[in-house]
């Protein structure tokens, strides 16, 4: 069961948001990969705004998604 999340907001600068969208869909399988990161979601919230929304059972899981590769 997911008892801990993370909820990143991020505002891009003008004329790189394709630039962070390429990131944040490279960054999927590498997401599907750890094994403690129960939920990842990425979403676009306006022009230059992104989310990011992770979840995890445990805070050895919270802190090996934050130290991994992404």
């Amino acid at each position: 069961m997911e008892k801990l999340a993370l909820l990143i907001r991020l505002e891009v600068k003008p004329r790189k948001e394709n630039e962070v969208a390429d990131f944040i869909k490279g960054a999927l399988p590498l997401a599907q990969g750890e094994e403690q990161t129960i939920n990842w979601y990425a979403l676009k919230l306006g022009p230059s705004t992104f989310g990011i929304f992770d979840t995890f059972e445990t805070e050895d899981g919270r802190k090996a998604h934050l130290g991994g590769q992404i």
